[in-house]
């Protein structure tokens, strides 16, 4: 059943509830016939870490917001759940969801998981916006995935913004993503949906040929191949990474040149 303004798919997205970037971000990176329908993620937890657990022994709950919408997938725009919950209980709610909704129940985490295979990457390299317990706690993850992390360099955070991580802007990101210089890694992802990264990819999508995903554009990517009932392709994700078919969107958004 097609919709008005999602002929080609309809996005289920569940988004951590301060984060300011995840819609911004994907209705930049879906195409124009594909839609989404966001939902909030909650949890009164007081610490980030809790608050991220929380996210993920609420999902059957959370995805009772999407009601009997005719969504084709849903992504999970959370990465740092993933990391502090580990594989086994990850593996299991993408399954158990996927098995009651009825359609693909993806993770941001696995997504970045996807696109490292599809570039044919072992050796990564990390830019953490993350603090330091939560940068160890997701290079243990990638390790759990069969990767190897070869770098990792911390994002700056901004001092007395509202989120150490959503209120972070693309410049610091990109003096980051900077730092990968020389690592020797074969391919590099910024890592949390809540850092802007569209920008600095489009400006630097290679360093020293490392391909550089993020966390967002890992998702859109995948979500978008999802909703088309296409298999993870190496070749369309190093096009995508370019910014082939949302570059001029991006530039749109922000009224510059594309």
């Amino acid at each position: 059943m097609a919709i008005e303004y999602g002929s080609e798919g309809l996005l289920g997205v569940l988004t951590p509830q301060a984060n300011t970037t995840v819609e911004p971000e994907l209705s930049i990176l879906l195409p124009p016939r594909m839609a989404m329908l966001n939902a909030r993620l909650t949890s009164p937890k007081p610490t980030i870490a809790a608050r991220l657990v929380d996210y993920v022994e609420s999902l059957d709950h959370a995805v009772t917001q999407f009601a009997n919408a005719p969504i084709g997938a849903v992504a999970f725009a959370c990465t740092g759940a993933s990391y502090l919950v580990g594989r086994a209980v990850e593996d299991e709610a993408v399954a158990r969801l996927s098995a009651r909704m009825g359609v693909p129940f993806i993770t941001a985490a696995l997504a970045v998981c996807d696109a490292f295979e599809a570039l044919g990457a072992r050796r990564i390299g990390l830019v953490s916006p993350y603090p330091p317990d939560l940068t160890e706690a997701s290079a243990a993850y990638w390790t759990s995935r069969g990767f190897t992390v070869g770098r990792v360099v911390a994002a700056a955070a901004p001092s007395g913004a509202f989120h150490p991580i959503y209120a972070m802007s693309a410049g610091s990101a990109a003096e980051a993503l900077a730092g990968m210089t020389g690592a020797g890694v074969e391919a590099i992802v910024m890592l949390g949906t809540g850092m802007p990264t569209l920008g600095p990819i489009l400006e630097r999508p290679e360093v020293d040929g490392a391909p550089v995903i993020s966390c967002m554009t890992a998702l859109g990517w995948r979500s978008v191949i999802a909703l088309r009932g296409e298999p993870p392709a190496g070749a369309f994700l190093r096009r995508w990474i370019h910014g082939e078919g949302w570059r001029e969107r991006y530039a749109q958004r922000l009224g510059i040149a594309a």
